[in-house]
């Protein structure tokens, strides 16, 4: 699959689930944007919810608005003494 060279990279945490898999998320960088999920990710049936930690790609023409390209694994926090 071939990357496109004009989109921006951005992590961030899904704030809200919005109906037809539209989700609000809200960027390391403090910006609120509408976001709905890739083709890839609605075909593997992965769930995305509140709370998820998400990466995202934005167009520089319209930075309001993106796509979940990757829902990334929560980190185990080691209990031991």
């Amino acid at each position: 699959m071939i990357k496109k060279q004009n989109l921006i990279d951005m992590e961030g945490i899904v704030t809200e689930s919005l109906p037809n898999a539209m989700f609000r998320a809200c960027l390391d960088n403090g910006c609120q944007v509408l976001t709905h999920i890739s083709g890839r990710i609605r075909r593997s049936y992965i769930r995305i919810l509140p709370g998820d930690r998400v990466r995202a790609e934005l167009s520089p023409y319209d930075l309001a608005k993106g796509r979940i390209i990757y829902r990334l694994k929560n980190k185990q926090t080691s209990t031991t003494q």
